[in-house]
């Protein structure tokens, strides 16, 4: 109930870490979720921040906003957020950015929390959304490479 990608970036971890951060820019990268804002006052990724993401389910629909929560912010190294609440969340995504030769790699990560509705779904239809999942994230990742690549 979990995967990964990874994306070398031709950038410093720190600058990569200032785009997958910044909740506001994802609808320029995600395929699925089209815009987020902060919420309750928060302005930046800090540990217990709340946001919400505007998300188009597999780029079709349904269309609804799913309240976040950041539960990891090290600044060049990792950005996590938990989808629900930070106490039972039903997904958590990361990204851990690790140094390697003259940029970055950058490995986006999802996990679904172990409860029985959500074992049943992905035993029924984990092969299908985890095939979405991986290339989502593969989109995600090769367009923030695009934008700081990009001269």
């Amino acid at each position: 109930m979990r995967d990964s990608v990874t994306v070398h970036i031709n950038a410093s971890p720190e600058k990569v870490w200032d785009l997958v951060s910044d909740v506001t820019k994802i609808g320029s990268y995600s395929p699925e979720t089209f815009e987020a804002e902060w919420l309750e006052g928060a302005t930046g990724p800090a540990v217990g921040a709340k946001f919400r993401g505007h998300v188009k389910r597999n780029g079709r629909g349904p269309t609804y906003w799913a309240g976040c929560v950041v539960i990891a912010s090290e600044p060049g190294k990792e950005f996590a957020f938990a989808v629900g609440s930070e106490d039972k969340p039903v997904n958590t995504w990361r990204y851990m950015l690790e140094p390697a030769g003259d940029g970055t790699a950058v490995t986006e990560s999802f996990e679904l929390s172990p409860t029985l509705p959500l074992k049943i779904y992905w035993a029924l239809l984990g092969w299908s959304r985890g095939k979405t999942n991986r290339n989502g994230m593969r989109t995600t990742l090769e367009r923030i490479k695009a934008e700081v690549e990009r001269p």
